[in-house]
Parts: C-alpha cells; structure tokens; sequence
C-alpha cells in the first residue's frame, strides 16, 4: 500500500547579539496544501530564562515540549541550582533523537532552536531533526522559509549588533519568507531575551513599519 505523507513548513530564526538574543517565528500551519491552522505559537517558554521555536509536526513538537519542560524542572530540583542551557539542549536532543527513531515506518520529526541565559552567558543550540545538537555563534533559521530568510541574514547580520537591530532584522528576514513561501506566514512572533529576562516584543497583530 503507497503511503502518503504531508508536508509541513514553517519559518523560524535566532539571533545572537551583543546584549542578547532575538528568537522568532512565523504562526502559520499547513498539511500539504491545506491552511491548518493561522494562529499557532511557535515560540515556547522552557523556563524563566530560556525559550525554544518548533519546527516539523504539531503533535510531536507539543508533547515533547511537555517533557522537555519536566525533564529542565527536574535537573534543577535535583542538582540545587539553575539549569544550564546547554544541559537543556541536550535533554531536547536526546528526546529528539529516540523520536525519530520510535517508529520503523514513519518516524516523528522535529527541530528546536533553543535560546537562553545562564551564568556563562546567552547562547542559541541548533538541534537537528537527527538529534544533532550544534552552539550557534551568530544565526540560525530553520523550516521551509529558512533558504530566504538566510539570504537576509548572510547579508545583513552584523556580530555585536544590539537586540534592537536584531528585531529589525527578525522582521525583514521573516517578511522575505512569508512573501516567498507559501508554507509560512499568518503573522509572527519575536521575543528578545537579555539580563531582565523574557520579553515577548512583537506579535502579529502589530503594525510593524521598518525603516
């Protein structure tokens, strides 16, 4: 029997800047060329102090967010003190990694930028559909938008550059997807983390004006 898989997208991005991070993401969710779902959050809180976008299917991203929240309160009940966000990243990877592989057939698939502050510092993780877990020093987008939204970024990113260049940049990288790829789109959320903490800075229902 041929079986039949939908596509999804999405756009999601990070930035690394001198005084912190901005971490963004489009609202749009599609099954093939089905308009799921125009209002989704792609952007969850792990904690006080870290946030992480979700790309690949719904329902696998959500229950794992679940336990990636529980598994993060855990190590810090256990350990006495502030989880790092490596340790996060690595909890996530781990998770990721044993999803795609639970099923012979047709596996769950999902990617997670994580961002966030500890007491070394802010950092951004890529980890990968495989469970691959990589530290990004500067950038990372991820989802089917992401080849127009790294155009962008290659050509506009600017290391050192303040959280406040770097949410107008989010919104431009993030237009450039949204009117190239159909898959993404129906508004967008950026957040910014620094040293006073998680604050959501945009929401889709903003009217945005970029200089």
């Amino acid at each position: 029997m041929k079986q039949y898989v939908l596509k999804t997208g999405t756009t999601t991005l990070g930035l690394v800047c001198k005084d912190g991070l901005v971490l963004a993401a489009d609202r749009r969710v599609t099954a093939g060329n089905y308009l799921a779902n125009k209002d989704f959050d792609k952007i969850y809180k792990i904690n006080d102090r870290m946030l992480a976008t979700v790309a690949g299917s719904a329902s696998d991203v959500q229950m794992l967010l679940k336990i990636i929240r529980a598994e993060a309160n855990l190590k810090t009940y256990t350990t006495g003190r502030n989880v790092t966000v490596k340790e996060v990243a690595n909890i996530i990877a781990n998770l990721v990694f044993s999803n795609i592989r639970r099923y012979s057939v047709i596996p769950g698939v999902s990617q997670f930028v994580l961002g966030g502050m500890d007491d070394d510092g802010f950092h951004i993780f890529d980890i990968y559909p495989d469970g691959s877990v990589t530290e990004v020093k500067e950038y990372i987008s991820s989802g089917s938008g992401s080849f127009m939204v790294y155009g962008v970024l290659e050509t506009l990113y600017s290391k050192g550059m303040s959280v406040s260049d770097g949410v107008k940049l989010a919104v431009k990288a993030l237009n450039s997807a949204i009117q190239r790829d159909t898959a993404s789109g129906s508004g967008y959320d950026i957040y910014c983390i620094t040293k006073e903490g998680i604050k959501q800075l945009m929401h889709k229902d903003l009217e945005i004006k970029v200089d």
